[in-house]
């Protein structure tokens, strides 16, 4: 059970991130339970944002959801998607992005990728019907971690020194990405019948076009856009949603 206490350390602030000790193989293996920690993390959502619908109605009660799913992993996530933006939106060789991307600065190309990501992401929220919203919380955090078990998985590290993620790739196994896709795709059908099985290939879709524009621009992966392609993920579950309803 380690692993999945690895996981919780490293994808949220609950419990304090080396709180507990977990030797190289377990935080490696720790892959595997991303999508528990996903749809733990969404669940946990779902019932803070029942109490705020109750208080403060759909797009306040959106507005709270989003911040918990930031604090949840400590901004972790976000501060990898500013990072990709600063990286991937500046027209500079490979090297230089990887560069920009290590410079724990944010510059205007990330602010920008942060603000329109979490706008796009409230707006679609307050925007989904009321009675599907627990639904689609739990269907973000659970994509969102998905998303990095696939990218993991389908990209080779981009880092030839090292880094934060090294000790994932060491230890992936090819189980792990055919697992996680197959329970992302049944827990979708689950909760929403065929609207989750659209969320499930439009998450899937988006993220395969993501890892294609990390390997044209830095040849593979890092932490920070594993940290991007959660966050580009989970507006999916969201803006699936709401144009099911509005064609259906």
């Amino acid at each position: 059970m380690k692993s999945l206490v690895a996981a919780l350390q490293f994808l949220t602030i609950c419990p304090g991130r080396g709180h507990v000790s977990c030797d190289a193989r377990q935080i490696g293996r720790s892959v595997a339970w991303f999508p528990v920690i996903g749809l733990m993390v969404g669940a946990a959502v779902a019932v803070l944002d029942l109490g705020a619908m109750h208080l403060f109605g759909p797009l306040v009660a959106s507005v709270i959801a989003v911040i918990a799913l930031l604090a949840v992993s400590g901004g972790l996530h976000a501060d990898g998607l500013a990072d990709t933006g600063d990286g991937f939106l500046s027209a500079r060789p490979q090297a230089k992005i990887m560069e920009i991307m290590r410079d724990s600065r944010i510059g205007a190309m990330g602010l920008l990728l942060v603000v329109s990501v979490f706008a796009l992401k409230c707006a679609a929220l307050a925007s989904v019907p009321v009675c599907q919203r627990w639904q689609t919380l739990v269907l973000i955090g659970l994509t969102g971690r998905c998303s990095m078990v696939l990218q993991l998985s389908m990209l080779p590290y981009a880092r030839p020194d090292g880094g934060l993620c090294t000790v994932f790739v060491s230890h992936r196994r090819p189980r792990d990405p055919w697992l996680t896709g197959i329970a992302c795709a049944l827990t979708c059908w689950a909760l929403t019948a065929g609207q989750g099985l659209a969320v499930a290939a439009t998450a899937m879709l988006t993220l395969w076009a993501f890892t294609r524009w990390c390997h044209q621009k830095i040849g593979g992966f890092t932490g920070d856009t594993l940290g991007a392609g959660c966050e580009i993920t989970e507006l999916i579950p969201a803006l699936v949603g709401v144009a099911w309803n509005r064609i259906s």
